[in-house]
């Protein structure tokens, strides 16, 4: 019940108002009420059919690279790449968490 209105996008009061009366409600023990989810995509799908408008805003016809992108203000440089020295370190992390620790002895 609690979920419900969250799911289909709206305020519990509203959900309870126009939704929940057209909804089959299930008893989960003593105070638990679910609710079908394909029933609350079937009220969506109406209410959908009933109201929705096409599309008002327009696709941009313009292709990835006719636009400009900001890259490195810098230009070219050289350096070193990281991402093998993160990938080794990753290796090393999870060689150390995943090897088998030894056993605590007890202390007498």
């Amino acid at each position: 019940m609690r979920d419900a209105p969250f799911y289909i996008g709206m305020n519990k009061n509203l959900f309870n108002a126009e939704v929940r009366p057209l909804l089959t409600e299930m008893t989960i023990g003593d105070t638990g009420i679910a609710f079908d989810r394909l029933e609350l995509e079937a009220w969506v799908d109406d209410l959908k059919s009933r109201s929705s408008k096409p599309g008002t805003r327009k696709l941009e016809k313009t292709s990835w690279d006719a636009k400009k992108h900001l890259g490195s203000l810098k230009g070219a440089s050289s350096g070193t790449s990281t991402k093998s020295s993160k990938v080794d370190a990753f290796a090393k992390a999870l060689a150390q968490v995943t090897k088998k620790k030894p056993k605590a002895s007890s202390r007498t």
